[in-house]
C-alpha cells in the first residue's frame, strides 16, 4: 500500500472502539478517532481525534460526516452499540459522501438489539438457541416462567452483563419484582452451564468468509481472559447463522456448548471488545473488512491457537493535549507516553 487509507472510528472510549483501533494501527491503517468524552482514552491513542456530539444529539450524524470527509476517511467503524442503528439509517448519506460505514442493515441490527427477536430469529433459522420467554406475557399466578435456574436480560438493548439476573427459586424472581424491576421489559431465558464462547466472523456479499471461535472468562461483563480453540462444529454453527443473517463486515456470537450442541445466545452485529485479541490470533476483522473493501484483497487468515490474558496499561497524556482538544474539538498528534 502505498498511501495509507484513512478510517475513522467511533466510541473510542470504550473496550470495542480501542481495539478497532489497535486491529487497524498494527495493520498500517490510518485512524482518525471520535468520542464524546474529552477524556476517552481512544482518542489519545490515534494521530488524529475529534470530539463528536453524542448519538442522541440531532447534529450527531452530520458531524461526523463532515469529520469523515474532511480527513478523507474512506470506511467507518461504530464502536458503540447504541450509535449502529442510527448509522445504519444513515448509510445511504455516507456512502454518497464516499465514505463506506461498516454497519449492517437496519434488519439486522435491529434483530441483534433485541434479545426476543434474536431468539425468534435464530430459530426460524434452525440455529440451536436457550428456550426464551417474554415475560411481558408472564403474570405471577400462570406459575414459572422457566425451570430453575434461569437468567432474565433486558429484552432490549443491554451491554457488558448489565440488567443480567440468574434466578436460582421463585423467591429470587419475587424479590426481583419487589426490587421495582419492571418484569415487562425483560426476557426470561433458559440457562445453560458451562463455557461460555465469543465467536468472530467477517460475512461480505452475504457470505461468511471465516469465523474464529474463542472460550472466554468474564469480569465484570467484560472479556477478561480468552482461549483461541479450532472446534469444527461451533464454527460450523456460527457460519451457518451469518449466513442466514446476512450482516455486512464483522458480527458477533456468544453461544455456551451443552452436550456438545452450541446454544447461541445474543449477536452483536459490531467488532467486538476481542477484536484486537483476535487479530494477535491471526484473524483481523477490521484490517479483512478494510483490504477487501478498499483494495478489493480477499480477507486470509490464520488462526493460532493460543491464550490472551488481559491486564491494566497506563496512557500518560499531558494536560495541554487535553485541553487542546476540548477548546479545539480535535485534535493533532498527541504526545503520549505508554507505562
Amino acid at each position: 500500500m502505498s498511501e495509507k487509507v484513512c478510517i475513522a472510528v467511533t466510541g473510542a472510549g470504550g473496550g470495542v472502539g480501542q481495539s478497532i483501533i489497535k486491529a487497524l494501527q498494527w495493520a498500517e491503517y490510518d485512524v482518525v478517532a471520535l468520542d464524546s468524552d474529552r477524556l476517552a482514552t481512544g482518542l489519545y491513542a490515534a494521530d488524529r481525534s475529534y470530539l463528536i456530539p453524542r448519538r442522541s444529539d440531532r447534529e450527531f450524524v452530520d458531524k461526523v460526516l463532515e469529520i469523515c470527509k474532511a480527513e478523507n476517511c474512506r470506511l467507518l467503524f461504530p464502536g458503540l452499540d447504541t450509535e449502529l442503528g442510527v448509522l445504519a439509517r444513515a448509510s445511504t448519506r455516507f456512502i454518497s459522501a464516499g465514505v463506506i460505514p461498516i454497519v449492517s442493515s437496519p434488519r439486522v441490527v435491529d434483530i441483534s438489539d433485541n434479545k426476543l427477536l434474536t431468539y425468534r430469529t435464530l430459530r426460524d433459522y434452525g440455529v440451536s438457541v436457550p428456550k426464551t420467554v417474554d415475560m411481558s406475557l408472564w403474570e405471577s399466578g400462570d406459575g414459572d416462567p422457566l425451570p430453575y435456574p434461569f437468567v432474565l436480560k433486558k429484552r432490549q438493548g443491554g451491554s457488558r452483563s448489565r440488567d443480567v439476573h440468574i434466578i436460582h427459586a421463585r423467591r429470587d424472581l419475587d424479590k426481583f419484582v419487589e426490587q421495582g424491576n419492571d418484569a415487562s421489559m425483560f426476557i426470561a431465558q433458559e440457562h445453560i452451564d458451562g463455557y461460555e464462547y465469543t465467536c468472530g466472523s467477517v460475512t461480505l456479499n452475504r457470505q461468511c468468509i471465516g469465523v474464529i471461535v474463542m472460550r472466554r472468562t468474564l469480569r465484570d461483563g467484560d472479556t477478561y481472559k480468552c482461549f483461541t480453540v479450532r472446534d469444527e462444529i461451533i464454527e460450523g454453527e456460527v457460519q451457518t447463522l451469518m449466513n442466514a443473517l446476512e450482516p455486512f463486515g464483522p458480527c458477533n456470537a456468544q453461544l455456551r456448548v451443552r452436550d456438545g450442541r452450541p446454544y447461541v445466545f445474543e449477536i452483536n452485529a459490531r467488532c467486538s471488545g476481542t477484536t484486537a485479541a483476535r487479530a494477535l490470533c491471526g484473524f483481523n476483522e477490521p484490517a479483512m473488512v478494510a483490504d477487501y473493501v478498499c483494495h478489493g484483497a480477499m480477507p486470509s487468515f490464520s488462526i493460532k491457537e493460543q491464550a490472551l490474558l488481559r491486564y491494566w496499561n497506563e496512557l500518560v497524556v499531558s494536560n495541554d493535549s487535553i485541553d487542546a482538544l476540548t477548546h479545539n474539538g480535535s485534535l493533532v498528534a498527541s504526545k503520549v507516553r505508554r507505562m
